[in-house]
């Protein structure tokens, strides 16, 4: 990825290059260029602005953005009590946010629509087609759309970027809630009409037990859903946030502040997946479920 520039710095520093013609190299195939000039790589792991830095520089940068600038940087939790806003810490908390709340939203929501959909036909036929159409419309194209008609209406910040993660978030509730209501068979349901049990007692007492694998399964979608719709909502917003830490870095050719950033990103949805499996092994353990 970085062997042009590379070739284009040593041929700077007089070294011969193969091609010499800069337009040979331009269409020259990358891999051509590294087995022809292969004792010139050396310095494509140390580049600055690389275009794909090396894994010791995003380490350097995680290490530097992180422990670093909190607590020996001036704006640092150490220094000045708060967290530095240049800090990954502190844009994750931003992001970590924006998620949860998008994600609560969003799985309400999902819930809600999921019981309507299994005891109302007219539900069924007329929401479920419009949930699975919404999820046909891309988000980078949708999230500014949000972002300016909540802003027109006076919300902004974490809302805007909360119903963003909300929108993705509730539509693998949806269909995983739906499937769950649905799982119980119809040996099962005759039963409880032999008991001459009520509709709110086959939801409690059925339904929804059998509904909570199948629930916490879409669960550890919605909240890895809900963190890049958090993230994608930070682009356009630009007050905070991993998104806007990755979107800075583009600007200013900072590969290794964007790829610090992503690794944050799957550090922090990895940390939300597991929490909801513990969460999950809990409930299962309290109903007496096999975990």
């Amino acid at each position: 990825m970085n062997i042009k520039e590379v070739l284009t710095q040593q041929e700077r520093a007089g070294a011969e290059i193969v091609p010499p013609s800069a337009a040979e190299r331009r269409d020259a195939g990358r891999w051509g260029l590294v087995f022809n000039n292969f004792d010139l790589i050396g310095p494509s792991w140390s580049m600055e602005r690389a275009r794909l830095p090396a894994p010791h520089q995003v380490a350097q940068e995680l290490w530097a953005s992180t422990w670093d600038e909190e607590v020996n940087g001036r704006r640092g939790i150490v220094r000045s009590g708060t967290l530095s806003n240049r800090s990954l810490i502190y844009h994750g908390g931003v992001t970590l946010g924006a998620t949860v709340v998008g994600f609560l939203i969003g799985a309400a929501l999902g819930v809600a629509l999921a019981v309507g959909i299994v005891y109302s036909r007219v539900m069924d036929l007329s929401v479920m087609p419009w949930a699975i159409i919404s999820q046909t419309i891309p988000i980078v194209a949708l999230a500014p759309m949000i972002i300016v008609v909540l802003y027109s209406v006076g919300l902004s910040g974490l809302v805007a970027k909360a119903v963003i993660s909300a929108y993705l978030s509730f539509f693998p509730v949806v269909v995983g809630m739906v499937k769950g209501l649905r799982s119980p068979d119809q040996m099962q349901m005759d039963l409880l009409h032999t008991y001459n049990a009520t509709p709110a007692q086959q939801f409690w007492r059925l339904r929804l037990p059998s509904s909570v694998p199948y629930l916490f399964a879409s669960l550890k979608i919605g909240i890895a859903a809900s963190l890049v719709g958090a993230i994608v909502g930070e682009l356009p917003v630009q007050r905070g946030g991993l998104g806007a830490r990755m979107l800075g870095g583009s600007y200013y050719g900072q590969t290794e502040q964007i790829w610090a950033a992503l690794f944050a990103a799957a550090v922090l949805a990895a940390g939300l997946v597991w929490l909801i499996g513990w969460i999950e092994r809990r409930t299962l353990r309290a109903m007496g479920a096999p975990t």
